[in-house]
C-alpha cells in the first residue's frame, strides 16, 4: 500500500540543537554504512564482470565498477565537508545482496545467459538499495543545511538510477530472451 505524504497545516517543528545532533549522527551512520557498501560492491562488481557471458554487460559491470570507486571516493570527500573521520560501517544489507550474487554465480552455469539474466536481477536488486539509500541521505543532508552535500549525493543517485535503466535496457534487448531459450 503506497502512503500519499501530506502536509501538515501547522508549522513545520523547529528543529532543535538535540533533534540536528540526533540527525547528524543517523545522517554519519548512514554514510558510514553507504561507503562500506561502496568498497565491497566494486570488488564483488569486479567478480561480476569476470563471469558474465555477453560482453555488453561486462562492460557495464566493468564502467559500475570505475564508477562505485568514485561514489567511494565522493562518500570519503562528504567525510570532509561534514567534519568527520571517514569511516566504513558493515553494511548488512549489502553483505546479503553480495552474498545473493555469489550464489547465482553457483547455481548456474557458466557461459550462460541464464547467468546473466541472473547477474542483472541481482546487480538491480544492489542498484535500487544504493538509490534508496542516496536518496534518502541527501534528504537528510538537506534538512540538516548541507546542500552541497545533498548535490554531491543527488549526482550518485542520479548515476545508479542511470545504471539501472542501463541494465534494464540490456536484459530487454536480448539477455532475457537468449536465456529463455537455453
Amino acid at each position: 500500500m503506497i502512503m500519499k505524504a501530506t502536509k501538515s497545516k501547522t508549522s513545520p517543528k523547529k528543529i532543535t540543537e538535540s533533534d540536528s545532533t540526533k540527525l547528524k549522527e543517523l545522517f554519519v551512520d548512514g554514510l558510514k554504512d553507504i561507503y562500506w557498501a561502496e568498497k565491497n560492491l566494486a570488488k564483488a562488481l569486479t567478480k561480476m564482470a569476470k563471469n558474465t557471458t555477453s560482453e555488453e554487460l561486462k562492460a557495464a559491470f566493468e564502467q559500475h565498477t570505475t564508477e562505485t570507486e568514485e561514489h567511494a571516493a565522493r562518500v570519503e570527500e562528504i567525510f570532509g565537508l561534514i567534519g568527520e573521520k571517514a569511516q566504513a560501517k558493515k553494511c548488512a544489507a549489502m553483505e546479503g545482496l553480495i552474498e545473493e550474487a555469489n550464489e547465482i554465480l553457483s547455481s548456474t552455469d557458466k557461459g550462460t545467459m541464464v547467468r546473466d539474466c541472473g547477474l542483472i536481477m541481482a546487480a538491480q536488486k544492489v542498484e535500487h538499495y544504493e538509490m534508496a539509500s542516496y536518496g534518502t541521505l541527501r534528504n537528510i543532508a538537506r534538512t540538516l543545511g548541507h546542500n552541497d552535500v545533498a548535490d554531491m549525493l543527488q549526482l550518485t543517485l542520479d548515476q545508479e538510477g542511470e545504471t539501472d535503466h542501463k541494465l534494464t535496457e540490456l536484459a530487454e534487448a536480448y539477455v532475457n530472451e537468449e536465456a529463455s531459450v537455453e
